[in-house]
């Protein structure tokens, strides 16, 4: 082949290369989704990352997906696969009776309104802990996995970098102090449902348990409020003043997706429903299923949003 040939060959191929989907190891850049979500957080009064993943396409959307973000109760979700490991390697039970005590209270949620004595299985602490996002029955959880430095042993030993627990947890006082209870990326966090929806999070049947109790949220105004009430959902939300996130599997009816917002430093601090991290994620997670669903278009019944917590 001539040098002209050869030169006219590399330019035909680098335009055709540059055509295709960004591709980034097995997955491919949803090019589309990610204009429309940058689109969408342009203008926020803080910072925020998202990612998305369609688990049946592998295409993926990303934006400051791999930023630190504050877990805030997102962090619930590490703590029960540190419990599912202990009953795995049968170090505690699954429906073992606990015993509450009143050192153990840590604020006024449901679990820190027993009376000192009072018996509940393990099982139910942990619905408490996803469901309701109690935070004495997480501390509590917490300490029985053997310790914020043991379930970060796990999620190292599982490919987490970022992800990590803060709170109780030697020689992170310091990421305590920046980002709170727990530290992640939104990649991360939705890699790690992700990991509990396929299967591959301790072991094929503690995830499957640890996914259906991601499928019980007393807390749904926000991400899921936004999406059908009859699709399967399987999320955790949190809250602090300068922060909310959330991370949802969706079963959409055109293939399952993950993804997880999580947001910082905002100046928006009320405890309001137009919380402008609220309303962002509102926002994201209905510009997400329209992206999926074009012909699924749907929107929330008027007059619902009264019933939002």
């Amino acid at each position: 082949m001539t040098r002209p040939a050869i030169l006219l060959f590399l330019t035909l191929l680098t335009g055709t290369l540059s055509a295709q989907p960004q591709a980034t190891g097995k997955t491919v850049v949803d090019q589309k989704l990610t204009a429309q979500l940058e689109a969408a957080l342009a203008g926020f009064h803080g910072r925020v990352g998202v990612y998305v993943r369609n688990l049946k396409t592998n295409r993926i959307a990303a934006v400051n997906a791999d930023s630190l973000y504050p877990t805030a109760s997102m962090v619930k979700v590490p703590i029960m696969c540190g419990i599912f490991d202990k009953i795995e390697k049968g170090e505690i039970a699954f429906n073992q009776e606990l015993v509450y005590r009143d050192s153990l209270k840590y604020d006024n949620g449901i679990v820190g309104s027993f009376r000192d004595s009072t018996k509940i299985a393990l099982s139910k602490v942990v619905h408490l802990m996803i469901s309701q996002s109690d935070n004495t029955g997480s501390l509590w959880l917490q300490a029985m996995a053997g310790g914020g430095a043991t379930i970060n042993q796990w999620l190292d030993g599982n490919g987490f970098a970022n992800t990590r627990v803060n709170s109780r947890t030697p020689g992170r006082k310091e990421f305590q102090a920046r980002y709170g209870w727990g530290v992640t990326t939104p990649r991360e966090m939705a890699e790690l449902v992700a990991m509990i929806r396929n299967g591959k999070a301790v072991s094929p049947a503690a995830s499957d348990r640890m996914y259906r109790y991601l499928g019980m949220q007393f807390w749904d105004g926000e991400a899921i409020s936004q999406l059908p009430s009859n699709v399967k959902i399987a999320a955790k939300s949190g809250a602090v003043n300068q922060a909310k996130s959330e991370v949802l599997v969706v079963h959409a009816p055109h293939g399952d997706y993950v993804f997880c917002i999580a947001t910082k430093d905002q100046e928006d601090q009320r405890w309001q429903k137009d919380n402008e991290g609220y309303a962002l994620i509102r926002k994201v997670s209905a510009i997400i299923w329209k992206h999926f669903e074009p012909k699924n278009e749907w929107k929330p019944v008027e007059g619902s949003e009264k019933f939002w917590f």
